[in-house]
């Protein structure tokens, strides 16, 4: 092969690769956000600004429990988007619906399940690593653990996650934060 010819299959190749390197660039942001959606998002907003909490918070609990399924449902019991279990939806609804009529059931619905799940997830919002942690293992053995030296420095904020499965949920939830904060800052 000529030496013009090789230039110009050089130039081509490296043209294609540009192109190539350009469509994933475009639509790879594209594809991410399909990974990570903000699907209810108006419910999501809303909530989320009633409990004072970041948008990106609510959609990484969201993403981590249910992966956008409505009708998810653990091995637990837990219910919806947010993976409520029927002890907590109790209790949750004894402080903001004490006499309304939503049921267990509700839990389905979208709007329920963000609703009860933002409340919950406020408690700790002064740090979300903490927050996300009460989330998964309960908010009375995260009490536990704040109290104890070895895992928070001022009674506030975890700084360890002593537990195996918290630690990869924590780990995990944080990971989905960030992405969400990335793709929709």
């Amino acid at each position: 092969m000529s030496r013009r010819r090789k230039r110009f299959w050089l130039l081509a190749l490296l043209a294609v690769c540009v192109c190539v390197f350009l469509f994933f660039a475009r639509v790879g942001g594209n594809i991410e956000r399909a990974i990570y959606p903000r699907t209810y998002r108006a419910y999501v907003e809303y909530y989320a600004d009633k409990y004072g909490l970041e948008y990106a918070q609510v959609y990484a609990i969201i993403k981590t429990e249910s992966g956008f399924k409505p009708n998810a449902l653990s091995g637990v019991g837990a219910r919806g988007l947010m993976q409520i279990t029927e002890e907590t939806f109790e209790w949750i609804k004894t402080k903001i619906a004490p006499s309304e009529p939503v049921t267990f059931d509700d839990l389905y619905d979208p709007e329920v399940n963000i609703r009860f799940g933002t409340y919950y997830l406020d408690r700790y919002a002064g740090d979300f690593a903490t927050a996300s942690a009460a989330y998964h293992s309960g908010q009375g053995l995260v009490d536990q653990l704040l109290e104890d030296t070895r895992y928070s420095a001022d009674g506030v904020t975890l700084h360890t996650f002593p537990y195996e499965q918290m630690n990869l949920y924590v780990h995990k939830v944080q990971r989905n934060y960030a992405k969400y904060q990335e793709l929709y800052p």
